[in-house]
């Protein structure tokens, strides 16, 4: 059991928590250690491990019907499936015709060839078929056409080379050069998530630094919580390489392991080494004071991380591997965080002891946290006063511009961003953006080109029944005038596997192409096969895409019961009170609301969007709100928590709500607000990122701690417990049985 029974601090030392700080104090050098050679370790696995351990292919539960069609392409039609990519040659002033321009294209063939078929293979360009299709109207750009040797991942890799190729053939004369397919948009992917890591890193981490001194008021001090996550990140991102080794993970992880280690890290770490100095300066010698900053805000630390775990959990359950994925680098980073705060901070806090304190800054002094006890006046109490007198207006001036926040997400609009949300500039971006304006046919672009629907029949090619099917559906797709593009037929050697594909009108990934393969799926093909000895499935990247819709669909009111559920019964156990759970809830699910409403109103609608420097985004990606929902849940329960079972221990001691509340307050508003603070801008930071992502995310994930953080916390919290009194604490007589996991955030002080 994780949470015992509060007790004195002597009797919650001897728990898990207590045993493990106790050791690591006892043996501070063996500790540091064990956590050194870790390190070492980690290090190396990263290196000889990490790069085939992610990847940029996104897949989702074999039982899908898109992973039905490209198994069957795989095993009996094609093997894996060829990346195409295609290289667009474009010309001011000369044609195809001219002798120059012959030579630029047959230049490029050669170099992207010489790097070998193990890599690349040249497919088509104008002078070796005189192919028209390739060939613009007017005759000023054309499509050198290669196939990318290998799986998804190698070609992801070896088309750095073919791309650095057509940068040099773009950068020596007049002639415009972009490549454009699966796997260059897959490598500038890439590319885009290490820049924007890298500068959420360079601009997060100094910002995180000046606030923890502010809050800590030494270098020391400040050091011990930056460098605990940076360990579980380490450690972290060592584990991902080793799980990824048999089960692949989306190579987006990486950041999330970054992002959420230097949150949680630093947030952890913050409260075990606040609490430290508390225990020093109330008399503590360093061992004793180890050791009940750890029976103390060491509970509170493991309830939080307990509490972001479970919130992912839900995620996990989810049958695509981007959740799955992302849910996982989070719970492990989390779970090392975790395992330095309760054994390598007591271990360096024990070797330090007053020394925690070396390197003052003297005019930060004054603004660091201090023992709750030392006052009963200050900005924090007199904003409780005030609230607590007028609770219920406080809480509709807060909560009727928060619901009305929350609105807005009615308005949302889900997708998928594909290469158009890339930054201008990205040759990627380019490269499509020329394609269709020089090559599109009709609706259909392209894009659509490269990314046909793959219509899958699995039956005898010979039988009258199944051939006449066949038919059937061709000629009701050529008639169709919502497929301007007859779909190319193709048999396998057995004759017992056939391929129609189909290209789409607009862009693969919109929510439009979903819908009409959702109509290919359930009318036009069920009319042409009905009574046909034959299974038809629907492959291809806009059916993954379709696919991918219907799980968030189906999966998103179950993964919310699930974490509300849960959380409901954990926080009903920790406060023996079935009302605190239902508030707590509902405000976490108002913070929630308020920020995809912001999310709308910002990036599809514009709102201050310049102001930001964010783009504008034509649809919301669609795992973005149940995913912002399972991180922002447990993230924002951790403050609730440690608020809580301030104001609930004080309130067992007194019996005066008021007074409870207050107290509550005012003891957890700097450590509070300084956690929440560095959470922001480490979000924040990589809200600055260049990707479309990354902007959503970072926004989402900084905006909804700051509101949890700020309004609930300081507003609605008070308020709602000022109005209920003691009936907050009610708890039918009947669930007195229920085990009692109170989570001791003070001891009696």
């Amino acid at each position: 059991m994780l949470f015992e029974p509060a007790r004195r601090t002597e009797r919650g030392s001897h728990s898990m928590i207590g045993v493990l700080a106790r050791f690591s104090a006892r043996r501070p050098l063996l500790t540091i250690g064990l956590w050194v050679l870790a390190l070492v370790v980690s290090l190396g696995l990263i290196d000889r491990l990490l790069d085939t351990a992610t990847t940029t292919d996104f897949r989702l539960a074999g039982r899908y019907e898109s992973e039905k069609a490209s198994a069957l392409l795989e095993d009996r039609l094609r093997g894996p499936k060829q990346l195409t990519e295609l290289v667009v040659v474009q010309s001011p002033s000369l044609t195809v015709d001219d002798a120059a321009f012959r030579a630029k294209v047959e230049s490029i063939a050669a170099d992207v060839t010489a790097l070998g078929p193990d890599k690349v293979t040249l497919l088509d360009h104008f002078y070796l078929t005189s192919n028209p299709v390739i060939v613009s109207l007017d005759r000023q750009t054309t499509i050198l056409v290669f196939g990318m040797t290998g799986n998804a991942d190698a070609a992801t890799v070896n088309v750095e080379e073919v791309v650095h190729i057509v940068e040099e053939a773009s950068a020596a004369d007049d002639f415009r050069v972009l490549i454009g397919g699966d796997a260059s948009v897959a490598y500038e992917t890439n590319e885009l998530a290490l820049e924007d890591l890298e500068k959420g890193e360079r601009f997060g981490v100094p910002v995180a630094l000046i606030i923890l001194l502010v809050l800590l008021g030494a270098v020391v001090a400040t050091l011990l919580p930056l460098g605990l996550a940076a360990f579980a990140i380490v450690l972290a991102t060592a584990g991902i390489a080793v799980i990824g080794q048999q089960f692949q993970l989306v190579f987006f992880v990486r950041l999330m392991v970054v992002m959420i280690g230097l949150a949680v890290g630093i947030d952890y770490s913050l409260l075990i080494v606040s609490r430290f100095k508390e225990e020093l300066a109330r008399g503590l010698d360093t061992f004793d004071a180890v050791v009940r900053a750890a029976a103390t805000a060491g509970r509170t630390v493991v309830f939080s991380g307990a509490t972001v775990v479970l919130a992912l959990v839900g995620l996990l359950i989810t049958p695509a591997s981007f959740y799955q994925s992302l849910a996982l680098g989070a719970i492990v980073v989390v779970i090392f965080a975790l395992l330095g705060t309760l054994t390598l901070l007591p271990a360096a806090l024990s070797l330090l002891g007053p020394r925690v304190d070396l390197l003052p800054i003297p005019f930060l002094a004054r603004f660091s946290l201090k023992s709750p006890d030392v006052s009963q006046e200050g900005f924090w109490e007199n904003v409780t006063r005030v609230v607590m007198r007028r609770p219920v207006i406080s809480i509709l001036l807060v909560g009727i511009p928060m619901l009305a926040l929350s609105y807005f997400y009615l308005d949302i609009r889900t997708g998928l961003n594909d290469v158009n949300t890339f930054p201008d500039g990205a040759q990627a971006k380019e490269a499509f953006l020329l394609l269709e304006e020089k090559f599109s046919v009709g609706s259909v672009s392209p894009a659509g080109v490269l990314s046909p629907a793959e219509i899958v029949i699995d039956g005898d090619a010979d039988d009258p029944q199944v051939a006449a099917a066949i038919g059937d559906l061709q000629r009701e797709l050529f008639v169709n005038p919502a497929f301007p593009v007859p779909p190319t037929k193709t048999v396998n050697d057995a004759g017992d596997l056939t391929l129609l594909s189909l290209p789409f009108p607009g862009q693969p990934s919109s929510p439009e192409a979903a819908d009409q393969v959702t109509v290919l799926r359930e009318e036009i093909i069920p009319a042409s096969f009905e009574g046909v000895p034959a299974e038809v499935h629907v492959g291809g990247l806009t059916a993954e895409v379709a696919d991918f819709y219907g799980i968030v669909r189906f999966y998103t009111p179950i993964v919310f019961a699930l974490v509300l559920g849960l959380s409901f019964i954990i926080l009903m156990m920790v406060f023996r009170s079935i009302v605190i759970p239902l508030k707590a809830i509902i405000m976490n699910l108002l913070s929630v609301g308020a920020t995809y409403g912001l999310l709308v109103l910002v990036f599809q609608k514009g709102i201050g969007i310049d102001l930001f420097g964010f783009q504008r985004a034509e649809v919301i990606d669609a795992w973005m709100p149940l995913f912002l929902f399972a991180v922002l849940f447990g993230l924002s329960m951790d403050y609730h928590v440690f608020l809580l079972s301030r104001i609930r221990e004080r309130y067992d001691e007194t019996g005066d709500n008021t007074e409870a509340v207050a107290y509550g307050l005012r003891s957890t508003a700097g450590i509070i607000t300084g956690a929440a603070l560095i959470m922001v801008v480490v979000f924040g930071a990589f809200a600055t990122g260049r990707t479309v992502i990354n902007q959503v995310m970072g926004f989402g994930l900084a905006i909804a701690v700051l509101l949890d953080a700020t309004l609930v916390r300081s507003i609605l919290v008070p308020a709602s417990m000022e109005v209920l009194g003691a009936r907050n604490w009610y708890l039918p007589p009947w669930m007195g049985w229920l085990p009692d996991l109170r989570v001791e955030a003070e001891d009696g002080h």
